[in-house]
């Protein structure tokens, strides 16, 4: 019998190629029909490897989870963005492999990724999600997120309303 491990740590540069993996593959599952198919391409080809292992060294909070020694998803953590909101810590972004998506390893991510900016001494959380990513949206409501404000994104003249939700 096999036994499959799952390690939730911080990235790694050498985890750079498997990150702009895991972002292509996410976002074309999140995004296709929602943001602009030239303006998503564009936004996944930025992010290769060289980007993500650049962002790693520049101190930027990435966290992965890896499944079977195979990184199946990732998180980027920070202070928040946003002044309007007291929170202090945010994700700014949480993906999975399509394929990894449904099975409990986001909930996990999540929970890591919340432990992380607590430890750094940051109270409460924000992320920010597209509405019409649905999928997202049952995700950080099920996780208990409180939607709390709005913004806007702008993708080649396409405004897309995005949502705030918060855990103290």
């Amino acid at each position: 019998m096999n036994t499959l491990t799952i390690d939730i740590r911080k990235a790694d540069p050498r985890d750079a190629t498997a990150i702009a993996e895991v972002h292509q593959e996410a976002w074309r599952g999140a995004y296709c029909g929602i943001i602009p198919h030239r303006t998503l391409t564009a936004m996944i080809n930025r992010r290769g490897p060289d980007w993500w292992a650049n962002a790693i060294r520049r101190a930027a909070t990435v966290l992965v989870v890896e499944i079977g020694g195979t990184i199946a998803g990732y998180a980027t953590i920070g202070k928040n963005r946003a002044r309007e909101l007291r929170q202090q810590g945010e994700i700014y972004e949480l993906y999975l492999r399509p394929e990894y998506q449904g099975i409990g390893l986001g909930s996990r991510l999540f929970e890591a990724a919340r432990t992380r900016l607590a430890d750094h001494g940051l109270r409460g959380l924000v992320v920010w999600a597209l509405e019409d990513n649905h999928n997202a949206l049952a995700f950080y409501a099920g996780n208990g997120g409180r939607d709390v404000a709005e913004g806007v994104e702008v993708f080649e003249q396409k405004a897309l309303k995005k949502v705030a939700f918060v855990w103290e």
